[in-house]
Formats: C-alpha cells, structure tokens, sequence
C-alpha cells in the first residue's frame, strides 16, 4: 500500500536550535498515528511541516505523492484538516459560519451543498443544537468539537490533531475524544499529538515518541506503554500512565 505520507530526514530548525533532527517516517491510509515525548520535542511542528505551515531546512515530505514545497501549500492543505489546541473559531461567526467559511469561500464549493455537508457533520460531533451558537456561548469541548467539524467539511485525506485537549476543562475531554474515536473508527488517517495515552494506547495504531526532535521510538502503542523498549521511552511513559 503506497503511503499517504513521507518523511525523509526531514530537518526543522528555528535559528541555531534544531527541532525536527532528521525525522524519518512514513504513515499509509487508515493509520492513527499518535506522536508523544516531553514538550518541546518537535511534534507539533512536525504537523505544521507536514501541511507548510513551517517550512523546512532539509530532507523532504511528499503527501500523496506531491512534495510538500511553496508551489503546492495550496494543493495539499485542501487535503489535510488540522485541528489546533486553541480552536480558532471566528468569534464574529456562528458555529455553522465558521464550518461552512473555507468551503464555501476559499474552494468556491456550492453553498447549499455545503450547507447540507456541514449540518450532517454537527450531528457528528454531537452539537446539532448549537448550529447558531456563536464561539463565546459555547464550552471549550464544544467548540473544539467545532473545530473539528470545520475540518472535516473540507473532506480532508488527513486528519492532524495538535494537542486538542491540553486546553479543555477535564469534563470536556470526554467529548472531544469520543469524537475522535469515532473518526478513528470510520478508517480515517490520523497524526494526533497528544499526551492523551490511555487514548494513545487504546485508539492509536502506532505510537510514535519523540524526543530532541528524533524519533526515539515507533511501534505498537499497547505494547509501548506495557513496555518500551529504549529507557527514555519507558522513562516517560511511567511518569505520566
């Protein structure tokens, strides 16, 4: 099966400070890809690499067999959905407006169609009630479960989640996951950042950890967390399980 996506020595770096030291990694469709380490290791700005949000030093990233280069940040965000740790919704919109905007204005889909895409997917994330709520009336699960309905109007190839519970209320959290292991459950291809790792461990295909902005380890995420196999893997996976 070709992959969805490919990494190849991939270097990121912010001045002199290396982030991403020669990532390499490769995800095929279908796979939930759950990247965790200690903050400040390179993983949300591996995502942000991934749809040229960030622009890299070295090595490559081919998304659907497209490189991931300037002349085709366009092409490939239209097929990549990235939910963020802080929502970004409109607060002049209404829920619906803001699923609806990219769609309708930035890839001139037909509105009633779009409409139609968009109120199915509130059913989705459980929130059909609150198609006219503006982002201030709602909690914050519920508008990052907006969030990801926004994503998903775009019919996205990828989905990337960038830490989308660290700034939830514990109540909340539920929520947001239940959602996303109903994502998980529809075959959908998932890179998730998250420090989440029961969720990991029980939603995950892979569990990739990352630390000084290497892959440290990659493998199955029940196995990962039972026991992994380098010390600094296992080391923070027993501080934080």
């Amino acid at each position: 099966m070709n992959p969805v996506l490919q990494l190849d020595s991939v270097v990121k770096k912010f001045g002199s400070r290396t982030i991403l030291d020669g990532v390499s990694l490769s995800v095929t469709p279908g796979e939930i890809v759950c990247f965790v380490g200690p903050s400040g290791t390179g993983k949300s700005t591996l995502l942000r690499c991934v749809n040229g949000l960030e622009p890299i030093q070295g090595g490559t990233i081919r998304f659907e067999g497209t490189a991931v280069e300037p002349k085709s940040f366009g092409a490939v965000r239209k097929r990549v959905g990235m939910i963020f740790q802080h929502f970004n919704l409109y607060p002049h919109l209404t829920a619906l407006q803001n699923v609806m905007l990219a769609p309708v204005v930035v890839h001139r889909d037909e509105r009633r169609a779009v409409e139609a895409r968009a109120r199915a997917l509130f059913d989705k994330v459980r929130l059909s009630h609150r198609l006219h709520a503006y982002p201030a009336e709602l909690s914050g699960g519920e508008q990052q479960r907006v969030a990801i309905a926004r994503a998903l109007c775009a019919e996205p190839h990828l989905l990337m989640f960038d830490e989308p519970t660290s700034a939830l209320d514990p109540e909340t959290v539920g929520d947001v996951l239940g959602v996303m292991r109903d994502l998980a459950q529809e075959g959908r291809t998932m890179l998730v950042v998250t420090h989440e790792i029961r969720f990991a461990a029980d939603v995950g295909t892979r569990m990739v950890f990352m630390d000084q902005g290497r892959v440290v380890e990659d493998g199955d995420p029940r196995a990962m967390v039972a026991g992994a196999r380098t010390e600094r893997a296992r080391q923070f996976l027993s501080s934080i399980t």
